[in-house]
């Protein structure tokens, strides 16, 4: 599979350094707005191809994917580009702005029959069934409840700060407890509450989300742009707890008892930086002429971009 970028940043350089690594996966080219940073980008990650515009990238029939990699205000525009000239996308998180920008692009890939495809990279690594067969198989009892957070100290960041790209800590930080949840517990939460910290442009700063399901259970979810938070995400039994160390990229799974003693220690596959997972999820769906990876299916990215605009509507009641 070939694959172009779209988009020289630093989340571009992760990629380009994971598929480098992989067998049967290369990077075709890439492209910016401008034509010397992708040149630049090019030549540090020994790609043939390098374009000064993104219109060039995407008309490149040497390409068989374009992994979209720009700030969050530009996806709709860019993954539309894509699919309106034939090629498969993987966007990163968050997927759009708004649901109806994610209902437009699902439409448009639908009718262009084209992959498509979010790539939030937790939702295809192993620890994710891991995580969730623990919550399943009863090795901590009845589950009750789960508690997630993830903070980094990025608020003064230009991108974050500005409300026109897409900043603020709900769709760049709070997306991986509410992905969290939603993994361990189901999409099929009954309610939800949410309180936010707004700092001086306008954007959230902090969110405090609590989702519910029918049955009693019920999650506890935190982001921060401010602070670096301890990552960490907690499932809560009647027979012990499951603690996950780095709900962003999962490094170790232990599980204690009601006592708080050890019980279990579950090592987590090694990976090359965990993009990979991703990527291997597109290219097994492109052989298998599915437009949508079983990992992410669109329908829950809209679930998830449904919630996300309940959750800022509700900032302003």
């Amino acid at each position: 599979m070939r694959i172009g970028i779209l988009g020289a940043g630093g989340i571009a350089v992760s990629m380009a350094d994971t598929v480098a690594q992989m067998s049967d996966v290369t990077i075709e080219a890439v492209a910016s707005r401008s034509i010397e940073k992708a040149v630049q980008f090019s030549k540090k990650h020994s790609i043939v191809k390098a374009y000064g515009s993104y219109l060039e990238l995407v008309q490149d029939p040497a390409i068989d994917l374009v992994y979209v990699a720009t700030v969050h205000s530009s996806h709709y525009e860019n993954v539309k580009l894509c699919l309106e000239n034939g090629k498969n996308v993987l966007c990163e998180k968050a997927f759009m702005m708004n649901a109806e920008e994610t209902r437009q692009v699902i439409e448009l890939a639908k009718e262009k029959n084209l992959l498509l495809a979010e790539a939030i990279w937790t939702r295809y690594m192993p620890s994710r069934k891991m995580i969730r067969d623990l919550v399943t198989d009863g090795t901590i009892g009845k589950v009750t409840s789960l508690t997630a957070n993830l903070g980094y100290v990025v608020g003064h960041n230009e991108r974050m700060k500005r409300p026109e790209l897409g900043g603020g800590a709900l769709l760049d930080l709070a997306v991986y407890p509410i992905n969290f949840a939603l993994m361990a517990f189901g999409d099929d939460y009954d309610s939800f509450s949410a309180d936010a910290v707004m700092a001086d442009t306008g954007v959230d700063a902090m969110d405090s989300i609590t989702l519910k399901w029918k049955d009693g259970r019920c999650a506890v979810l935190h982001a921060n742009m401010q602070a670096a938070l301890d990552r960490l995400g907690c499932i809560y039994g009647d027979q012990g707890y499951i603690i996950i160390q780095n709900i962003n990229n999962c490094e170790k799974i232990t599980v204690y008892n009601t006592q708080h003693q050890i019980i279990r220690e579950i090592p987590v596959p090694k990976q090359i930086t965990g993009y990979e997972y991703e990527v291997e999820a597109c290219k097994r769906a492109l052989e298998e002429g599915k437009t949508e990876c079983d990992e992410m299916p669109l329908a829950d990215s809209l679930k998830v971009m449904e919630l996300l605009d309940a959750i800022r509507n509700s900032w302003e009641k």
